[in-house]
Formats: C-alpha cells, structure tokens, sequence
C-alpha cells in the first residue's frame, strides 16, 4: 500500500490518521487523553517538518472508537487546538489494532 505520514502541495499540508503510539517509544498508554496528546504531538512534529504550525490546521478528523470516550477527550483537544477553529469532524468506528482508542487526521493550509 502506498503510504505518506504527510504530503505538501503547494500551501497545502495533507496529514495521514495518526494514533496515539509514542513514536520514540512504540508504546500505547492505556487512557484516550494520552492518546489524544501523543496524537497532537506527532501532528505538530509532522507539521513542523513540512513548513508548517498548529495554527495553519484549517480541517480535523477524529475517529474515536468509542463515544463514551468524548468526554474525556474534549478537554485535550481543547489544550491542542486552543483559539484554532477548524472545520472538525468526529466519527465513532474501529481502529485497525484493539489498543488505539483515537486516530487524528488533519489538514493545513498556509494562504
């Protein structure tokens, strides 16, 4: 399969899904906040790398296995994205292995 972390195209920056493995690591902590922020810094790694910021994310896709997670998620995306107000939707479905709760996709654009 074909496969980017991240693809740049002109001010566009294009993130795959990421899931909450501390990448230096390759550990899942157990807790969806934790997922959530470990997701939230490998996007603003991902970001950083491509010429780009936190604040140039203009859309977000959560896929959340299981929506009695929401309220325990809100306040870490709240803390991830402060005054950033992208266009966000959040889908409850399966993730590929049992221990990922939250997979984060985003899109950023530099004007």
């Amino acid at each position: 399969m074909g496969y980017s972390r991240a693809v740049v195209k002109g001010g566009w920056c294009f993130v795959s899904g990421v899931t909450g493995y501390d990448y230096t690591t390759m550990t899942m902590p157990d807790g969806i906040a934790d997922q959530a922020r470990n997701c939230f810094a490998t996007i603003a790694s991902v970001l950083e790398q491509g010429g780009f910021t936190m604040q140039d994310i203009v859309r977000v896709q959560y896929t959340v296995t299981d929506a009695a997670y929401v309220d325990a998620l809100t306040p870490v995306l709240g803390n991830a994205l402060g005054e950033i107000r992208p266009a966000a939707t959040m889908v409850i479905a399966g993730l590929i292995r049992p221990e990922m709760k939250i997979e984060i996709e985003v899109t950023a654009f530099k004007g």
